[in-house]
Parts: C-alpha cells; sequence; structure tokens
C-alpha cells in the first residue's frame, strides 16, 4: 500500500512538474511570434514587368506567373500560395511579433482598421476599396515603413491590448489578426 502511495506522490509531482513546463513554455511562446510571409513569383514574368532581381524565388514549388495573379485577383480567386502564416496569432502584452519575408519578392505588414484593398488595384479584389492605411503606396512614409524585402523580417512591439488587423498593402489578401492580451 506505501509503494503504492509513493509512486503515486511521484507521478502526481512529475504531473505538476511538467504542467509548469508547459506553462512557462505557452508564456514564452505568447511574448514572441512569428508569421512568415510567402509567395510564389515566377522570376522570369515579375523581373520583365519590374525589374532585375525583383522577384527572387528559390522555390522548388511552382510559380506564379505575374499575369496569373492579376487574373486570379481579377476573378476574386486570389493564389493561396500568397499569405501570410499563420492567420491569426495570439501575443502578449508586451510581446514581439517578428515577421519573415521567405518570399521572393517585397511585401509590406501594415496595420490596419478593416481589412481592404492595396494600392496596385489591379491586385485588389472585385470591388474592394482601398484600405485608407495602404492609399497612396510607397510614397507615403507610413506605409513605406511597412515595406519587407526578401529574405529579411522587421519585429512588431509595443502594440495594445486587443485585436490588431495587419495585410500587405501590395497583395491585400494576405492578411493576419494579432489578438493581444
Amino acid at each position: 500500500m506505501k509503494a503504492s502511495m509513493g509512486k503515486f506522490i511521484l507521478l502526481a509531482g512529475c504531473l505538476t512538474f511538467a504542467g509548469v513546463i508547459l506553462a512557462l513554455a505557452q508564456d514564452n511562446l505568447l511574448s514572441r511570434s512569428q508569421v512568415v510571409a510567402l509567395d510564389e513569383c515566377d522570376p522570369t514574368t515579375f523581373n520583365a514587368a519590374a525589374g532585375p532581381d525583383f522577384c527572387k524565388n528559390i522555390s522548388l514549388g511552382s510559380f506564379t506567373t505575374l499575369s496569373k495573379l492579376f487574373a486570379e485577383a481579377a476573378a476574386g480567386t486570389p493564389d493561396p500560395n500568397w499569405d501570410f502564416e499563420p492567420d491569426t496569432v495570439q501575443l502578449k502584452t508586451g510581446g514581439t511579433l517578428t515577421v519573415v519575408n521567405q518570399g521572393g519578392e517585397p511585401h509590406t505588414f501594415t496595420e490596419v482598421a478593416k481589412f481592404g484593398g492595396g494600392f496596385i488595384p489591379g491586385l485588389n479584389l472585385p470591388g474592394q476599396a482601398t484600405a485608407p492605411e495602404c492609399a497612396g503606396g510607397f510614397s507615403r512614409v507610413a506605409v513605406a515603413k511597412t515595406r519587407i524585402l526578401q529574405g529579411s523580417q522587421t519585429k512588431v512591439t509595443n502594440l495594445s491590448n486587443g485585436e490588431h488587423k495587419f495585410q500587405c498593402c501590395i497583395h491585400p489578401w494576405m492578411h493576419v489578426t494579432v489578438d493581444v492580451k
């Protein structure tokens, strides 16, 4: 009887310890999170239109041509390979959100009050008005500051408690909601 009681106490202690470790890990994850920007730009068609090395796609997967990207947006079915992952993030108050561009071309990570269109009308979904925060594109410092070049990252800090919406002002279907608690 005493041996089984000792095993029970040992098991309870191990479970408690595991629970503390899990809670600390979750707290650490909530204080720093990561969002990844992805795209599958076709270097040939994008660079022909936008200049050498605009698209630096190193993916081994499929490529999206520039004309296909515009056609899919016009049809209301944007390319799912152009995305921020994950779509939602929980962040602890005071935490840091790291945004990494693993795609082949530049993106923005712009906070908006409401998801909307971007500053390239042909990439907006049908009937989608440009989000006011994206209007003017890179001619506005506020938008230019949110640009993330290929292979680079940015950190977002000091977000207040509540819900925050971020989108790419170039490819406006790329968006993420950050819930700060």
